[in-house]
């Protein structure tokens, strides 16, 4: 790895001292503004870019999640983008209170046509110019030295202002694009010329926005970047200061986070994190970990599937099944250790909320695992908990009581993850709650070709603490009744199963019914000892005797298969 090509930031571009930083101490309390660039920037980066009717369908979907500001595209780029800002002209799609921006070079013939393209809008507009402004961009790509440059901004600048007029509706952005790369004194200067050309004002504030375009250095230098330029602005409350990072690095949602923390009000980027290369930092997940500290992201979220959906329709791009709050296996663990922390924190969840007397979606959430409860987002408890050769007895048991409603005792939860165990490893795959509870029964509860049959039953008292019981039975084969006394119907049933040669030795029984109400299936988890080790059997029934009755036989005939 030929590593000595490669300069670090800090012998790229001067990055300016801060030795009394201020943004390490600061927390995020509130949301700032998100503009979702998905429709310009994120459309840019697609192999097949949005055709005019995904553009809609991806307008109205940010529209109805909340967002108040969004870049609709790229009007003087194609002829898609200036029909579909023509569009948001000409009729009633963009609601009172959102306002688009559009976005242009400064260059004269292009800023032109952009604003043409929202000539009649009817709500607020932001006129969005860029232009890179990197000493490698400027000697490479524009061949400009910095005056050159800086006539350039400012003749576009003028122009914006010129052809917008007085027009109380439209206000102005300007990105230095690569401006984590830039000197920061010319960003500076730049930035202020700017905003004096645009006369900005606290009632008709100027936007800023300071792209880390790629993505070159740890997210503290680009903190310390932006509080630099947060600190030095020379219209600081006339300046929405916004931020535009990109995930070059794979930081960019953190990069995005600590610009917040030193003095940005406003974030540029994509749903997912679609875009150029590794792409834009990502909206969804910047909302939800706000979400996730307590603080109202103002976007909503809460059906997020269908938000994925949607985008995924939209620029044909899967969403990774591990991708932060949306991904299928987010809210997933296979992990036994993981399993049995999620299912005792459900339970001591459910506990704290009725203790409080509130919803369970209102109880303050504090799950091991889930850093939020899925139901937020609109997911359901169901795969929550999956289980595979890498599970655990907790994931086996939280499974078939969400299922099947069964509560398995620790012990036979233990002894039941040995047999899950050996079948998973035998597939080498997920194992679904069905096949769980086919293993189960096959291997605790009575077989379909068993040695016992037990057709007919009846207990009664025969005073004193004593049972009498009269059951009609197939043994091996042989059917008869038979009639025995017992300290109880199950005691009784013993002695008439070791009078047939099918000794059990009831060790513990643990009765449980299956749902409320009077006419629910019970079952009876069995423990009984075997010659070599203490066995398992179970039953189910219309009572909870019928069941303890059925449990016994389960564990004669297992017995006898054990030898």
């Amino acid at each position: 790895m030929p590593s000595h090509r490669y300069r670090d930031v800090f012998a790229r571009t001067p990055v300016p001292p801060l030795p009394d930083r201020r943004w390490p101490g600061n927390r995020l309390t509130e949301a700032p503004l998100w503009v979702p660039v998905d429709l310009r920037d994120g459309n840019q980066a697609l192999v097949e870019p949005m055709d005019p009717g995904r553009k809609r369908r991806f307008f109205e979907l940010m529209v109805a999640m909340g967002y108040k500001e969004i870049e609709v595209g790229y009007p003087s780029a194609s002829q898609t983008d200036f029909d579909f800002v023509r569009l948001l002209a000409e009729t009633d799609l963009v609601p009172d209170d959102v306002t688009v921006v559009v976005f242009t070079p400064a260059r004269p013939e292009l800023i032109a046509r952009t604003v043409e393209s929202v000539a009649g809008m009817r709500g607020e507009v932001v006129v969005h110019m860029y232009t890179a402004t990197a000493p490698t961009w400027r000697d490479v790509v524009l061949r400009f030295d910095r005056d050159t440059l800086a006539e350039m901004v400012l003749a576009g600048a003028a122009q914006v202002h010129r052809l917008v007029g007085d027009d109380p509706r439209v206000r102005f952005e300007f990105s230095p694009e690569v401006f984590n790369l830039t000197e920061p004194d010319y960003v500076l200067d730049l930035c202020d010329r700017v905003t004096a050309l645009w006369d900005a004002r606290a009632e008709r504030p100027v936007i800023l926005n300071l792209p880390a375009t790629v993505e070159v250095a740890t997210p503290n230098v680009y903190a310390d970047q932006i509080e630099y330029v947060h600190r030095n602005l020379a219209r600081r409350d006339a300046v929405i200061l916004s931020v535009h990072p990109h995930n070059d690095r794979g930081t960019g949602v953190a990069c995005a986070e600590l610009a917040v923390l030193a003095g940005a009000q406003r974030v540029e980027g994509c749903l997912f994190g679609n875009g150029e290369r590794t792409g834009n930092v990502d909206l969804v997940t910047l909302a939800l970990n706000l979400h996730a500290q307590g603080v109202d992201p103002m976007v909503d979220f809460s059906d997020i599937d269908e938000i994925r959906r949607t985008v995924e329709h939209c620029n044909r791009i899967a969403v990774h099944e591990r991708h932060p709050y949306a991904g299928d296996l987010v809210y997933t663990a296979f992990s036994g250790t993981h399993q049995d922390a999620i299912r005792k924190g459900f339970a001591q969840h459910r506990a704290s909320a009725a203790a409080a007397g509130v919803p369970e979606s209102r109880a303050r959430w504090d799950v091991p695992y889930l850093p939020i409860d899925p139901a937020d987002v609109g997911r359901g408890y169901d795969a929550v908990i999956r289980v595979n050769s890498q599970s655990g007895k907790g994931g086996i048991a939280y499974l078939l009581h969400a299922g099947y409603g069964v509560e398995l005792p620790r012990p036979l939860q233990i002894d039941f993850s040995r047999h899950v165990q050996r079948a998973t490893d035998a597939i080498g795959a997920e194992v679904t709650p069905e096949q769980l509870w086919e293993l189960f029964t096959a291997t605790y509860l009575t077989p379909a070709e068993p040695l016992v049959v037990l057709h007919e039953w009846q207990a009664s008292s025969a005073g004193e603490g004593v049972d009498e019981l009269k059951v009609d039975l197939t043994v091996r084969g042989e059917r008869a009744t038979h009639n025995a006394t017992g300290t109880g119907p199950v005691d009784a049933l013993t002695r008439i199963l070791a009078g047939a040669g099918l000794p059990v030795d009831v060790l513990g029984l643990t009765q449980q019914s299956l749902a409320p109400g009077s006419a629910a299936q019970a079952i009876t988890y069995l423990e009984h000892r075997c010659p070599d080790r203490v066995a398992w059997a179970a039953g189910t029934g219309t009572s909870v005797l019928e069941a303890s009755l059925a449990a016994v036989i389960a564990a004669a005939h297992h017995r006898a298969a054990a030898g």
